[in-house]
């Protein structure tokens, strides 16, 4: 287990996950909201890869396929892309979390290569990764390009990126942040910060100068009564995006 730090490191964030880190496989403790929203994510991630890499739609239709999971926390969307096939490798800068991960993935046989180490500090993959996942990380960084640059550089010619995050607007501040963390409590107190809230721009510019393009997004809504998520036209609050790097 390989440790460095990195400039996109924020040293509250850290602190914030440390303190939660044993509650990531629990589906009824804080993280709850996470393990929903990973259900959800990964029919997305495994529709848009199928569909990208032309790959035969059975129980591993990633088999082959190599995949770096940044911010991966305590495993849960690692373990996902590993159950359908995927080499995969996470990244997490908090050690409590890859301890966890790496013995969650030890008690169900999987074979995923964690490392406590940032992106920035992450040696490449020779020819780089086919698949680079970037789900709810955006917003607990600093310094947004140079991280976003850093991501790219993992990416193959013809790999394929994917960011899900939170929106920077002012809808996102009363249900994702306010509603979300104080009222009803689905997330520890503190999660998120609406400074570094990512518009969409905020993500794909940074992107594109480093020739990765966005090539589709959708917003994702969560109903408060049944707590069940759906894609939706609205990128207000929640959204996700699919970006492809440049063959050239």
């Amino acid at each position: 287990m390989k440790h460095s730090s990195g400039e996109s490191i924020d040293p509250r964030e850290m602190d914030h996950y440390d303190r939660l880190a044993a509650s990531w496989w629990d589906p009824e403790g804080p993280f709850w909201p996470l393990h929903g929203l990973n259900r959800f994510r990964v029919q997305y991630l495994r529709a848009r890869l199928i569909e990208h890499f032309h790959l035969t739609d059975d129980d591993q239709p990633l088999h082959g396929l190599s995949v770096l999971d940044i911010g991966c926390g305590g495993g849960i969307l690692s373990e996902s892309m590993a159950r359908l096939g995927a080499r995969v490798t996470g990244l997490d800068p908090v050690a409590r979390n890859i301890a966890i991960a790496e013995d969650h993935a030890a008690a169900s046989g999987l074979a995923i290569d964690y490392r406590c180490e940032t992106v920035e500090a992450h040696e490449p993959l020779s020819g780089g990764y086919d698949v680079v996942l970037n789900m709810e990380v955006v917003e607990h960084v600093e310094g947004l390009p140079g991280f976003l640059t850093a991501c790219a550089a993992q990416l193959r010619p013809g790999g394929v990126m994917f960011v899900a995050t939170i929106n920077r607007t002012p809808l996102a501040a009363l249900t994702a942040l306010f509603a979300a963390e104080y009222i009803l409590r689905w997330l520890p107190k503190g999660t998120h910060q609406y400074r570094k809230l990512r518009r969409p721009a905020e993500v794909r510019e940074p992107l594109a100068e480093s020739g990765v393009e966005v090539v589709h997004e959708t917003g994702v809504a969560l109903s408060p009564i049944t707590r069940r998520f759906r894609y939706t036209r609205n990128m207000a609050v929640n959204y996700m995006m699919m970006a492809v790097k440049s063959a050239a």
